[in-house]
């Protein structure tokens, strides 16, 4: 077990010996014209750390201490090299991902001792083991402005994620401007959960997002729920949506936090879902989503758009299947892959190629596991969220101040580490499978430091799930490795001003006699 303080665990590292490569301000850090994002993104990651401002150059003196970077194209996707002895560093990599990727794994090597920052000797060969790595942001129960996306951004960028799936709509609100269909922005966007202040994206803004994340090597993939999660829309157009379905588990929601009942013609404030629903034969329901779903597929690059389909808890089986089927093929036909979460898989009239999203537990019940396979048998893949895992909005201790516990109870950093992605739906091994996503579902979320405290350590046992070798496949993918790696982050963490839960069951290191990395 190597225990260096990298987390995703790589695939395959190890510590040679020798004497460390020692950080100076003499240390130059090298790469040609291919390179220049990661010497850029080195360079600061140098700064925040350890306070040195290296020089970036093309080259450096004979017998200089450098940081070398390149481009080599040799390897899988986003896969890397790093070596580092006493003399120099190097990290080469495939492709301009794989060598952001290990600019960040060299960053958490770099360790404070008595006098100076030294990195120590290692040779890393890593590579993801699957292609989409992602995190989710709820923006729609709670707004959140554009630096707080981008500040969440960075922070999952780190951990080598991939993918930020945006949940741009809700019953609390529309958080998208589209030329479309410009009421929805106007009459549905200003309220969020408990009267907290709601707003939009400008298209200008949204683009700004898309941006900083393919900055960082992260795609966006909005979603546009439905059929439920819809009662915002009804506020803009009414004709379009059914009266709100008043459960007795709506009422049970109501009861235990608060607020009032959902309401035609009022906005929605509450924490209740499962009562809203889209009219299902009526075609202007069809000619809305060509709208919007056409204008958020020409608005975003990537190649995903997220339909929702989950908790139509107002819509009846039947009507549901149906819509499911009508839905996905509009998401197609806009040159889009469909993703909907796996509630969809119930629908036969799926259509082909669509990717479901797993949101039931590690141990599926009531039938998740045949929904999650169905999309495997339409041509498609399952992206894992397991939310007694990695829902990282749920409570990481019983008296926290934030997050739910719906999930099975309070999610322990050991709960969210021992999982594996094969091992959750039967049948559905790694060739099945697009990859891992961590949901931030925002009821109890006001603030950054809010995210920072529910997400982080959690978001880094997800990102190993999705990074990682599987679990158990060596002695770096363990409990004990992972907890003691993690611990390993919390000076770096503090110094990037990540606010993390310094959880009791993980051993947190400081910088020793520097008396940095303070946190609680």
């Amino acid at each position: 077990m190597s225990l260096l303080p990298l987390v995703p665990a790589p695939a395959h590292a190890s510590s040679p010996g020798g004497a460390p490569f020692r950080l100076s301000s003499g240390t130059a850090i090298v790469g040609d014209a291919n390179a220049a994002d990661a010497v850029a993104a080195l360079r600061t990651l140098i700064q925040r750390r350890t306070g040195l401002r290296l020089s970036s150059v093309g080259a450096a003196g004979p017998g200089a201490p450098t940081l070398a970077l390149e481009i080599d194209r040799v390897g899988r996707a986003e896969s890397y090299r790093l070596r580092a002895d006493t003399a120099s560093v190097t990290v080469a990599a495939a492709d301009a991902a794989g060598l952001f990727y290990g600019v960040q794994s060299l960053g958490q090597l770099i360790t404070a001792t008595d006098a100076d920052w030294v990195i120590p000797a290692v040779q890393i060969d890593d590579e993801p083991r699957f292609a989409y790595r992602g995190v989710m942001l709820d923006v729609a129960r709670h707004f959140f402005d554009v630096d707080t996306v981008r500040a969440y951004i960075e922070r999952a960028a780190a951990l080598k994620f991939n993918v930020l799936h945006l949940h741009l709509t809700d019953d609390q609100g529309w958080r998208l401007q589209l030329r479309s269909r410009p009421a929805l922005t106007d009459r549905a966007s200003s309220t969020a959960i408990g009267g907290d202040r709601g707003g939009y994206y400008t298209q200008n803004e949204y683009r700004e997002i898309i941006a900083h994340a393919a900055a960082h090597h992260m795609t966006v993939v909005p979603e546009i729920d439905l059929p439920g999660h819809t009662h915002a829309v009804s506020l803009a157009y009414p004709e379009l949506c059914e009266p709100p379905v008043l459960s007795e588990h709506v009422r049970e929601v109501v009861r235990e936090y608060g607020g009032d009942l959902p309401t035609s013609g009022a906005p929605y404030e509450g924490m209740a879902v499962g009562f809203s629903s889209l009219k299902i034969h009526d075609e202007a329901t069809y000619a809305f989503l060509a709208d919007v779903l056409g204008e958020v597929a020409a608005l975003t690059p990537g190649p995903y758009l997220h339909i929702g389909g989950d908790e139509a808890l107002g819509t009846s089986a039947a009507d549901y299947a149906e819509f499911i089927g009508r839905a996905t093929a509009l998401a197609a036909a806009t040159g889009k892959t469909p993703i909907t979460w796996h509630e969809a898989g119930a629908s036969a009239a799926l259509a082909p190629g669509t990717i479901g999203q797993y949101w039931g537990f590690v141990s599926p019940t009531d039938g998740a596991d045949d929904k999650a396979r169905a999309f495997v048998a339409h041509g498609g893949r399952l992206i894992l969220s397991p939310a007694d895992a990695i829902y990282l909005d749920m409570k990481f201790a019983a008296d926290a101040p934030l997050g739910l516990t719906w999930a099975r109870g309070v999610t322990s950093g050991q709960r969210a580490y021992e999982w594996d992605a094969a091992a959750v739906v039967p049948g559905i091994d790694d060739s099945g499978i697009l990859g891992v996503e961590a949901p931030l579902w925002t009821e109890t979320v006001r603030t950054l430091d809010d995210m920072d405290a529910l997400a982080f350590p959690r978001i880094a046992a997800a990102a190993e799930a999705a990074w990682s070798p599987p679990w158990k496949a060596s002695e770096d993918r363990t409990w004990d490795s992972f907890r003691a790696r993690v611990g390993d982050l919390g000076p770096l963490w503090a110094r990037l001003g990540i606010h993390f839960t310094a959880l009791p069951e993980i051993d947190w290191a400081t910088d020793g006699a520097r008396g940095d990395g303070e946190y609680s």
